[in-house]
């Protein structure tokens, strides 16, 4: 039988088979996007959604394949573990540990009152020093935490937003004193504020000047540290907050433009700076269009920096991400079961082409993860190199009819919520505003509904439970109080040993370059170098741009 005798039956294989769907009376699948989802696809569908002119090589625009043109059979994803509690001394034994146990990437937990810029001996801190993150006050707390950890070989993200700008200059500091060469560090920080004001919630500032102390860092890291990537802009939280997949690539794409918009105003050249701009997205959910939306994703990003920032080199519209088992996925009931969905979430990272992976724990929904548990999911990853053939061939799902389609259908999705975001004046005024919350919170609210009614499916939640089943007991990370005194104390003594002068003169900087419109990263590098606390770097800001208050929607 040829080509075109193989694809007419196939075609009428696939017309048959909805035929069938109809008699028997199927009810419509549709998935979270809002894409209904066939029983069988065939060529004519592929072609039917846009065919495959943004398929390509990998390695090659539009780079829906994969940026890289050997992918994993070259070099396997960066397993980057989100790691960190109590002070910085616990912090540093359980990187160490992951490390020793084969891990590559450090992806950094700070606590509460350090993401929102207090210091340890802030009476609003107390409670919440070291409970869900490493405690940062001063560069010596970095110091302590990166002692003996090669930052060259172990490449280090940041997950902080509010006070990104502080702990960037506290990271080039800290690796500075220690001999590194600034300019070819590499490394990441999240510094993604416009997605705190619709996530997660640990803003400090107004948007506007936000966005401004945003741009301040990828400017600076494109003069004094090119190898660096100032911001991961991070889908991830969105996702969470509760966005559907093709929510969660458009807002976070609408986001980054945003941040480009605003370093582009100052001068700099796209190709300057999107080279280290790069992503954080969030796996749960169903396989394939977490897939599709990742394939879509890397082809709508390269023709958006390509058609609308006329960037010229490749590397501008890659779309470098991080690809996480999301802990939104993961379950308070029958936790042995996160297991397997950390496997899947794994197995989907691996096929959507990502650059680091992060694993959630299956213990995350009630707490820290344990030794035990971050060691179950480093295995995972490294199972899917050592054993499942996931590094051996460049995008094994591609030519897929059915992925195909389906990553045609994503990027439309895509495009039709970026293009109804700009009809309404744009993702920071509509951030500004509460629009953008107001939304993912109402779909957050409707999907637990549709968990508690049955309505979305949930194993060992809504279905297959085992009322008799006695649930295993699960480990809790505790709360140190000589932990928290130790911390304040350790400020204590670094703001005796510091000169006080110099923090001065240093804080005054920081005060008029901010009061100023100057771009602030040198002045804070220098008030890092003198130890002064970010508390104290904080209030500086604070006292020129005031604080944000998020806008009550009715």
């Amino acid at each position: 039988m040829n080509d075109r005798a193989t694809q007419n039956a196939t075609q009428n294989a696939a017309k048959e088979t909805a035929k069938d769907a109809v008699k028997d009376e199927l009810k419509p699948v549709v998935n979270e996007s809002g894409i209904e989802i066939k029983p069988l696809y065939a060529a004519a569908d592929v072609e039917a959604s846009g065919g495959l002119s943004m398929v390509g090589q990998p390695g090659a625009y539009p780079f829906t394949r994969g940026i890289h043109r050997l992918m994993y059979r070259k070099q396997p994803w960066t397993m980057r573990q989100y790691a960190g509690f109590g002070n910085p001394a616990d912090t540093n034994r359980r990187f160490k540990y992951l490390i020793a146990n084969g891990q590559t990437g450090l992806n950094v937990a700070f606590d509460l009152p350090t993401q929102i810029g207090l210091d340890s001996d802030d009476p609003l801190a107390a409670g919440e020093i070291g409970r869900v993150g490493m405690s940062v006050d001063t560069l010596r707390d970095f110091e302590i935490a990166f002692d003996g950890i090669d930052l060259e070989k172990i490449t280090v993200s940041l997950t902080i937003n509010g006070a990104a700008a502080i702990l960037i200059a506290m990271y080039l500091a800290m690796a500075e004193k220690r001999g590194y060469d600034v300019k070819r560090l590499r490394g990441t920080a999240q510094n993604d504020i416009l997605k705190e004001f619709v996530g997660r919630g640990t803003w400090i500032y107004p948007v506007e000047p936000s966005i401004r102390l945003v741009g301040d860092t990828i400017e600076y890291c494109a003069e004094h540290a090119p190898k660096y990537s100032p911001v991961s802009v991070c889908g991830y939280h969105i996702r969470e907050s509760g966005a559907n997949p093709a929510q969660e690539m458009a807002y976070a794409f609408c986001i980054a433009k945003a941040y480009a918009d605003e370093v582009i105003r100052r001068g700099l050249h796209v190709d300057e700076f999107a080279g280290r701009l790069s992503y954080n997205f969030n796996i749960f959910g169903n396989l394939f269009e977490q897939v599709a939306k990742f394939r879509a994703g890397r082809g709508l990003w390269a023709q958006i920096m390509k058609q609308q920032y006329n960037a010229e080199k490749p590397g501008s519209m890659w779309l470098r991400m991080i690809a996480a088992g999301g802990g939104g996925g993961l379950t308070f009931e029958q936790p042995e079961i996160n297991i397997v969905r950390g496997a899947y979430y794994a197995l989907i990272s691996a096929l959507s082409g990502t650059q680091t992976m992060a694993l959630c724990s299956y213990d995350e929904a009630y707490t820290i993860p344990t030794e035990y548990s971050a060691r179950i999911s480093l295995r995972t990853m490294q199972l899917l190199i050592e054993e499942m053939g996931l590094t051996e061939t460049v995008d094994p799902l591609g030519g897929s009819w059915y992925v195909e389609t389906l990553t045609n259908q994503m990027r439309q999705k895509m495009e039709g919520i970026m293009a109804e975001v700009d009809a309404q004046g744009g993702i920071v005024k509509l951030i500004s505003e509460g629009a953008i919350q107001s939304k993912v919170s109402a779909q957050a609210y409707q999907m637990q509904r549709d968990i508690e009614s049955g309505k979305f499916p949930k194993v060992g939640v809504n279905c297959y439970r085992n009322e008799q089943e006695e649930e295993h007991p699960v480990e809790f990370h505790p709360y140190n109080e000589d932990d928290a005194r130790a911390q304040i104390d350790a400020l204590g003594r670094a703001r005796s040993e510091r000169d006080a002068a110099k923090v001065a003169l240093a804080l005054a900087r920081l005060s008029a370059d901010a009061s100023a419109g100057r771009n602030v990263m040198p002045a804070l590098v220098e008030a890092v170098k003198a130890y002064a606390s970010v508390g104290e770097m904080t209030k500086e800001l604070v006292n020129i741009f005031g604080r944000y208050q998020e806008p009550i929607r009715f």
